[in-house]
């Protein structure tokens, strides 16, 4: 499937990866359902003209539509140092799925108040204890240990005891841009 076919089907994945529907992204863009579902499915030729206000509106560059298959796998976004914590990027960007692994330093507690948001995260324990507040429950896992939830349930995440905690998180695209964001480059716990 050259690049040009791949198109379609990127520009509904990165679409259905919101859970915007159709009308939520034609809206966004101020386009017509249909020229929007014709896009996606390979039935009208993409534009510039057409394909600007979709990337923009979904937070994607043209390219990312039209990659090769061919491309250089690694990913080469910096681990980030923050207060208590240590992200670093697993996934590109642009990846439906967010991977990061995270160091919980000792004696930092939860980031704040628990916090809710859309979206699903899932934790894997690769060292120390990790602290998982949850709803009224608290949860202390250990190595080897994985967690799954919804992230709408009020949660916090800290290091348990005197040895940080790393983990593995995944995120669907929904959880990690309100768990995790950009500020100037940088990977932070959301406010």
């Amino acid at each position: 499937m050259d690049a040009l076919q791949q198109l379609g089907p990127r520009l509904r994945a990165a679409r259905q990866d919101r859970g915007w529907t159709l009308e939520d992204l034609a809206s966004r863009a101020d386009m017509s359902v249909s020229t929007l579902s014709r896009l996606e499915s390979g039935k009208r030729q993409a534009s510039l003209e057409l394909l600007l206000p979709l990337t923009r509106q979904l937070g994607i560059r043209i390219d990312d539509l039209l990659e090769s298959e061919d491309r250089d796998p690694r990913v080469r976004r910096p681990a980030v140092q923050k207060p208590g914590m240590t992200v670093a990027p697993l996934t590109r960007e642009e990846s439906e799925v967010r991977a990061f692994k995270i160091s919980y330093q000792p004696g930092v507690p939860a980031a704040c108040e628990p916090k809710t948001h859309d979206g699903h995260e899932w934790l894997y324990v690769l060292s120390g204890h990790l602290r998982l507040r949850l709803g009224d429950t608290t949860h202390v896992l250990t190595r080897g240990e994985a967690a799954e939830f919804d992230t709408r349930i009020p949660h916090a995440i800290s290091a348990e005891g005197t040895r940080p905690a790393e983990v593995i998180s995944i995120f669907n695209s929904v959880g990690e841009r309100l768990h995790l964001h950009s500020l100037d480059g940088e990977v932070t716990e959301a406010p």
